[in-house]
């Protein structure tokens, strides 16, 4: 199983079955707020839902193809963070990752990535990683931003949320530009 201490208190680790009844109570509290920026908000209806989800991203890690965690304060459920499936032919994958509303604003997203980005680099050996972020949505895109990724770009209508098109810029970070980046800190 994966799971990783990034600050004393914080923990991210794989989802298991279990996880889908806290995991569905802070979608449901921070449904308004999720929902303007993350597609799968109005799909995730039940704890049901969620178990799907679960062993989906369960294959996929068992698959080698990358984690999708929860993010864990003092034990409590507050967020996700993960990959969306590692594609080994070029080395590289994508990332997500979304917080309880009364988390956000206090590095704990910033201090997860840094945790999973030494994981995919390091131990994985990745080559690079991607970020997409909706262009408006200004605390998601301060994170790459924050890390040291390079903006690479803006996909007009990339994606589709709660009824509209979103506009999302893209970051990208090289292997050897985190490794450079951390040696330099």
């Amino acid at each position: 199983m994966f799971a990783r201490t990034v600050a004393p208190g914080i923990e991210i680790r794989l989802f298991e079955l279990k996880d889908a009844e806290p995991v569905f109570a802070v979608v449901e509290r921070s449904r308004d707020y999720l929902r303007e920026w993350l597609p799968w908000v109005d799909y995730t209806a039940s704890p049901e839902d969620l178990r799907r989800f679960i062993v989906r991203v369960r294959e996929q890690f068992a698959g080698g193809r990358g984690p999708q965690c929860g993010i864990w304060i003092q034990g409590a459920f507050a967020g996700s963070i993960g990959c969306h499936p590692i594609d080994w032919p070029n080395r590289n994958c994508s990332i997500g990752y979304w917080i309880e509303e009364r988390y956000r604003g206090k590095g704990i997203v910033t201090r997860c990535c840094q945790g999973l980005l030494d994981y995919l680099f390091d131990d994985l050996g990745l080559h690079r990683v991607t970020i997409h972020c909706g262009t408006l949505n200004t605390r998601s895109r301060a994170i790459p931003e924050r890390l040291g990724f390079t903006l690479e770009g803006i996909t007009r209508d990339g994606e589709w949320v709660n009824d509209h098109f979103l506009d999302l810029a893209g970051y990208g970070m090289l292997e050897q530009d985190w490794r450079a980046r951390r040696d330099s800190a």
